[in-house]
Formats: C-alpha cells, sequence, structure tokens
C-alpha cells in the first residue's frame, strides 16, 4: 500500500510564503501524475498543480505565476513552493500520485492565509 504524508502547512499572513512537502512511501518513477490539489468546505476538490512523467506541468490559473511544484525522483518527494500567498488559497491541500491502475491521496495538510 502506498502512502503519502504531506508537510509544511500552517498559517501565514496575506503576501507571505510556505513550502509543502510530500514524501511518498514508493518510488515515484511508477506514477505517472503527481500535483497537489486543494479543498475548502462546501467545494470540490480542484487542481493546484500536476507534474507529469513526460516533463509537462500544469498549475491552476489562480496560482501561475505564485507556485511553483517540484519533485526530487531520489528522495520520492513532491514540493509545492506557494509565494505571494493569497486569503483565498486557503483550503485543505494534499498530495496526489496516479498511475493507470491506483490513485493515492494524501492525509492533507491544512494552509491558512490570514492576517
Amino acid at each position: 500500500q502506498v502512502q503519502l504524508v504531506e508537510s509544511g502547512g500552517g498559517l501565514v499572513q496575506p503576501g507571505g510564503s510556505l513550502r509543502l512537502s510530500c514524501a511518498v512511501s514508493s518510488s515515484i518513477f511508477s506514477f505517472y501524475a503527481t500535483g497537489w490539489y486543494r479543498q475548502v468546505p462546501g467545494k470540490q476538490r480542484e487542481l493546484v498543480a500536476d507534474m507529469y512523467s513526460s516533463g509537462t506541468i500544469k498549475y491552476a490559473d489562480s496560482v501561475k505565476g505564485r507556485f511553483t511544484i517540484s519533485r526530487d525522483n531520489a528522495k520520492n518527494t513532491v514540493d509545492l513552493q506557494m509565494n505571494s500567498l493569497k486569503p483565498e488559497d486557503t483550503g485543505l491541500y494534499y498530495c496526489n500520485a496516479r498511475n493507470p491502475m491506483y490513485n493515492y491521496w494524501g492525509q492533507g495538510t491544512q494552509v491558512t492565509v490570514s492576517s
């Protein structure tokens, strides 16, 4: 059973930065896509950033230019650097790893942007 463990969430003021990290318990080479999603109460989980094994990266329009996804193949981690944070970035952030057979999620880490 693959496990994804997120860390790095917290409370930050508008304009601040946070770095989320996701530790994957198996080789991330086995997944064709790894990414970050977020959810707020009453809304569906939405894409923040996705990185494909082909090298393609997709960002939600709302985070383009502010967030950067990266991964370390040697450490099996997927990170999300979040800069210039806004109150609307508040939410529960989930790490995701998927291949044609399986779709794995972490337990989520809370990000709150507030003054």
